[in-house]
This record gives C-alpha cells, structure tokens and sequence, in this order.
C-alpha cells in the first residue's frame, strides 16, 4: 500500500503525540499521560479553518505529520504566508523520503491556498533538520525568538 497524507483525525492524536515525544527536546516537552490536554488542542486545531493537521498513513499505521497554518496579512503587500509547524516522522521511517514527501506536499498545498511565502522555523540544536531544510529550498534568513508565556 501507498502513502496517504491526509487530514488527522481524532484518533491519530496518540500517534502523533508519540511522534512529538520521541527526540530529546520533544520527551522533555510532551507528557505522554495527559490525553485530555492534547485532545483539547485537537478540537482548537480543526475548530480554526487556517489549521491544516495533516498524518502520513501507510499500510494504516501513521508514520509522520506536520501542522499547516495559514496567515493572511498586510505586509510585503497583502501576503498570505504560511508556517510549517511540528513536523515528524517515525523513528521507522527516517532516511526513507518520507519527510520530503510531507514537505513537499506542505508547499503544494500552501500553493494551492494562495500562500506566497512558507516558513518554518527548526530548534537551533537540530541540525540535521537544518540541512534537511536547506536541502529543500529553504533559506535560514532570519533570526528567531521566543518568550514562554507559562510558569
């Protein structure tokens, strides 16, 4: 069987949280055991029609996501840009193509939204993600930053 990316559902939020946990910097962020904080999120997530979560299915085991988010604004002249957020892909099938396969279709579908911009942004501590990135096209030309705004 092929892949499918498609939208998730309820029931690819475990598979997905799993994903987000599973590298250092996810296993000190995520909690495995709070179910009910992560379905939350999902019902935020699908309620906002500029959030596109997506799932790699393949023979019906989830194998990677990403998170699409979709921002139309004012600047560079009325732009609809969109983000590339929480992307993952198993620890099974790393190397495969899959995670080119979830970038790619990512900017597809921000053409297809009438996106003119895509960005991300990648934990300076990933490096392999930063090449893999820059493999693709995109260009480290800003400089990030962030405030946590919980305890």
């Amino acid at each position: 069987m092929g892949l499918e990316i498609r939208p998730a559902t309820r029931d690819d939020v475990p598979a997905i949280v799993a994903m987000l946990a599973d590298d250092p910097l996810g296993a000190a962020r995520e909690d495995l055991g709070d179910p009910q904080t992560y379905d939350a999120a999902y019902d935020r997530v699908v309620a906002d029609v500029g959030q596109h979560l997506v799932v790699a299915e393949r023979d019906g085991s989830v194998v990677g996501t990403l998170q699409l988010t979709v921002i139309p604004g004012l600047s560079r002249r009325g732009a609809t840009r969109s983000v590339i957020e929480g992307v993952r892909v198993s620890r099974d099938e790393r190397g495969t193509g899959l995670g080119t396969e979830l970038l790619t279709w990512a900017v597809e579908e921000s053409r297809r939204l009438g996106c003119t911009l895509v960005q991300l942004t990648s934990d300076a501590s990933r490096t392999d993600a930063r090449r893999f990135y820059e493999r693709l096209g995109f260009v480290a030309s800003h400089v990030g930053f962030k405030l946590a705004l919980d305890d």
